[in-house]
């Protein structure tokens, strides 16, 4: 089976997989990530491949939606991956992709590193900032009930990697706890050059928010 056609058939398996996920962390969201990837492949020296099926893989089973079971993403990738007949070596560092990308509190050390690996959490970070990361926050504190915000919880900005996952703060505090340290934590030039923009527009909506919170406008 040719790359292309492997690249399509991981595609309409991820819509598929996907198709009831919570709105931001859906289908469209692996499509954006996607085309971040590309964009930022475009600029680097790497294996289109793995960075393609790393982006379209990436949140096929994120741990958030399985009781915080990080193992279950990297098994569904490696049995569909298999069955397109795709390399040990592709798959191996497809779910090292899986494995590292996300977030965690910003904290922990990646046990693994490859430009492939950098492009793609560069891709996933640039779709959690700016307007777009705006409104995957507040849909994502509204699937979880939580409130928009407490002038009396402060961000935690130390937290560890389990009081990351099971974190129950007000919306507005994730800004503070990710979105706006994204921007230093991008790893390619690309990356940093995107992420800039969407900072600053965060910035600006955090402005307004409290603003319009005062009843100053």
């Amino acid at each position: 089976m040719n790359k292309s056609q492997i690249i399509t058939n991981t595609k309409n398996f991820v819509k598929e997989t996907l198709k009831d996920a919570e709105g931001g962390h859906d289908w469209f969201h692996i499509q954006r990530v996607w085309k971040n990837a590309q964009l930022v492949a475009e600029k680097e020296n790497c294996s289109f491949f793995v960075v393609e099926l790393g982006a379209l893989l990436h949140d096929i089973a994120d741990s958030k939606f399985h009781n915080g079971d990080e193992s279950v993403g990297p098994k569904v990738a490696t049995d569909f991956l298999q069955k397109q007949q795709v390399s040990q070596e592709v798959i191996v560092h497809v779910v090292k992709i899986i494995e590292n990308v996300s977030f965690k509190g910003g904290k922990e050390a990646r046990k693994f590193s490859s430009i492939e690996l950098d492009i793609v959490q560069d891709a996933d970070r640039l779709d959690a900032i700016g307007a777009i990361g705006i409104a995957r926050t507040f849909n994502y504190g509204g699937f979880k009930g939580r409130v928009l915000y407490n002038p009396e919880i402060k961000p935690n900005l130390n937290m560890t990697k389990e009081e990351y996952k099971t974190s129950t703060t007000p919306t507005i505090n994730h800004f503070y706890e990710k979105l706006l340290l994204l921007k230093d934590h991008m790893n390619t030039n690309t990356g940093r050059e995107l992420a800039q923009k969407r900072h600053e527009f965060m910035e600006l909506y955090l402005q307004q928010f409290y603003a319009e919170w005062n009843g100053e406008v």
